[in-house]
């Protein structure tokens, strides 16, 4: 959608003047590269919550919905992946000091709004959703909404070189089930995906293929080494105990 505006609820437990100047710097800098309009909302006492609905305009027939993929369809996905769920792993008090490179701390508190590519992609992608809470989880979204499977070859998803070392070492887990990269997952027709990818990455965007879908339901992964594993759709799940 093209981002219009934007309300707010704050719940603080106090009125920290400081806490509230850098809040809203942060978010005055973010709604203005994007022309978004914060017009109402809400401000009360309690624990601290930050509830946020953002509000834009579509064309009709236009939206990116997760249903409308078929098999057949190619898979792909914007950007890097794994990069916020590592470095949230390596801030835990029991990740043994490990060095955060800054890039990965970016990934993490300052997410990029694929708000241009989404738009690029609108009436030409099958289906779309973003990975907020990790790739399995969120393709299962997809997949369940369109009905259908999905094969990844994980040897084709884009990583930054600190998470690949990860990988290397057997640790896929901050790629598939960690979260918070809100890259954009979206499915393309065989016949217009390599086109469509060129005219993503001419416009600056990067995005790349790791696999298609099918017929047959849940997701199958395809490892470096050819083997291949059936995986249940696991992410961050908000009402897990």
């Amino acid at each position: 959608a093209e981002p219009a505006w934007a309300t707010l609820s704050l719940t603080l437990p106090r009125a920290d003047t400081a806490w509230l100047d850098a809040f809203m710097h942060g978010f005055a800098t973010l709604a203005a590269e994007y022309r978004v309009q914060l017009v109402g909302g809400d401000t009360t006492r309690g624990p601290l919550s930050i509830t946020l609905q953002l509000h834009g305009f579509v064309e009709p027939d236009k939206a990116l919905r997760r249903c409308g993929a078929s098999p057949g369809d190619r898979l792909c996905v914007s950007g890097t992946l794994g990069d916020a769920a590592l470095a949230l792993r390596r801030l835990q008090p029991d990740a043994g000091g490990q060095r955060l490179p800054e890039a990965l701390r970016r990934r993490l508190d300052r997410p990029s709004p694929r708000v241009a590519l989404g738009r690029l992609l609108r009436g030409r992608a099958s289906a779309a959703i973003d990975v907020s809470d990790g790739l399995l989880a969120d393709l299962g979204h997809l997949c369940e909404s369109s009905g259908v499977g999905a094969l990844i070859e994980l040897s084709q998803l884009p990583l930054s070189g600190v998470v690949a070392a990860e990988t290397a070492r057997g640790n896929w887990e901050p790629v598939l089930a960690g979260g918070d990269d809100y890259e954009l997952l979206f499915s393309v027709d065989p016949a217009v995906s390599g086109a469509l990818l060129q005219r993503c990455r001419d416009a600056g965007h990067a995005v790349q293929e790791i696999g298609c879908l099918v017929d047959e339901a849940g997701i199958t992964l395809v490892h470096p080494d050819g083997q291949r594993s059936k995986e249940i759709a696991r992410g961050f799940d908000h009402f897990r105990a």
